[in-house]
This record gives structure tokens, C-alpha cells and sequence, in this order.
């Protein structure tokens, strides 16, 4: 008789630990049960009555044992400062580790980015922005520096040739009017002598 009363209880706990793993969220293991109030516990046969035990702390939800991140977290605040990567920590290829490509993408997407600004400020015309965006392509500039250096030296290029296009038309004029002063003297005097001699 007592056998069977004792087998009674262990399917009554059974079901209070499915019913208390499904109201509390999570799995049959995590449940524990006060081993003073088996006999109250048992019965329990509704989710209500679960939840009340719940709540006088008879049925606790056990807590998790993670593994701990400790280690690890070590491990990566050692790996930012460069360690653990020599050459036997590598399994793939230097370009399977940083694709080239890669990086000639974040610098194409850089100087493009650069150039675009520089365009809206009206920093560059748009024949320029062409110039340099082909050279871009073409891998002229190693960085953004560069290509700022190049940008101020053309820039300054261009103000000295109108600079000078400027001396040269200037130039020419004068030498156009000193040229027409000439002339003027040359035909006055012939003027003059043609009527002196009549």
C-alpha cells in the first residue's frame, strides 16, 4: 500500500514539475520544489495552483549555469592589442584574411566620397571632378591626402596659367597699341612730306 501511494506521489510531482517548467519557461530541470511541502505540492493540479506556489516561493526556477565569458573576454582584450595572431594562430591566405579587394573598395568609396563633397562645395568644377575621378579608378592616389594634395596643386596650377593667359592678352594688347602708335607716326610723316613736296 505505501509502495503505491509513494508511486502516486512521484507521478503527482511529475506532473507539478511539467506544469511549472511550462509556466515558468523553461525545462523540467530547472524546477525546484520545497521537499518540506511535497505533500501540499501535490496538489497541485492546475496552472493556477502552480502559480500561487510560484508566488509563496515553493516552486523557484533554478538558476542558469552559463559557461563563463571571463576567459574569453581576457583573451579579446589581448587579441585588440595584437596578440595571439602570429603565424601559427593564421589558417587563411593573407588575402583570405583581408581581401584586396576589400580594400580597394573602402578606398575607392573614400576618395569618391571626398571628391562628391568637394563637388557640392563648388570646390571643384565638374571637368575636374571628372579628371580626378578617372584617376581614382585608375590608381593614382594611394589615400585621401594625396588627392588632396594633387587637388590644391591643380587648383593652383590653373589660377596661374589664367594668371598668365591673363599677362599674355594684356601683352599683346599693349604691344597692339604701341604697334598702331608706330604706324600712326610712320603715316602722318609721310603725310606731311608728300605736302611739303608739293
Amino acid at each position: 500500500m505505501g509502495d503505491h501511494t509513494s508511486f502516486a506521489t512521484m507521478v503527482s510531482m511529475k506532473t507539478v514539475k511539467r506544469l511549472s517548467a511550462s509556466v515558468m519557461g523553461c525545462g523540467k530541470k530547472k524546477v525546484w520544489l520545497d521537499p518540506t511541502e511535497m505533500t501540499e505540492l501535490g496538489t497541485a493540479n492546475s496552472r493556477q495552483n502552480i502559480r500561487r506556489f510560484i508566488k509563496n516561493g515553493l516552486i523557484i526556477k533554478r538558476p542558469s549555469s552559463n559557461v563563463s565569458r571571463s576567459r574569453l573576454r581576457a583573451r579579446n582584450a589581448m587579441k585588440r592589442l595584437g596578440r595571439h595572431s602570429g603565424t601559427g594562430k593564421r589558417k587563411g591566405t593573407r588575402n583570405a584574411r583581408h581581401p584586396e579587394k576589400a580594400i580597394w573598395m573602402q578606398r575607392q568609396r573614400v576618395l569618391r566620397r571626398l571628391l562628391a563633397k568637394y563637388r557640392e562645395a563648388k570646390k571643384i568644377d565638374k571637368h575636374l571632378y571628372h579628371e580626378l575621378y578617372c584617376k581614382s579608378k585608375g590608381n593614382v592616389f594611394r589615400n585621401k591626402r594625396i588627392l588632396i594634395e594633387f587637388i590644391h596643386k591643380a587648383k593652383s596650377e590653373t589660377v596661374r596659367e589664367q594668371t598668365l593667359a591673363a599677362a599674355a592678352v594684356t601683352r599683346r594688347e599693349k604691344t597692339k597699341a604701341l604697334k598702331d602708335r608706330r604706324q600712326n607716326r610712320k603715316d602722318a610723316a609721310r603725310l606731311a612730306a608728300e605736302s611739303y613736296k608739293q
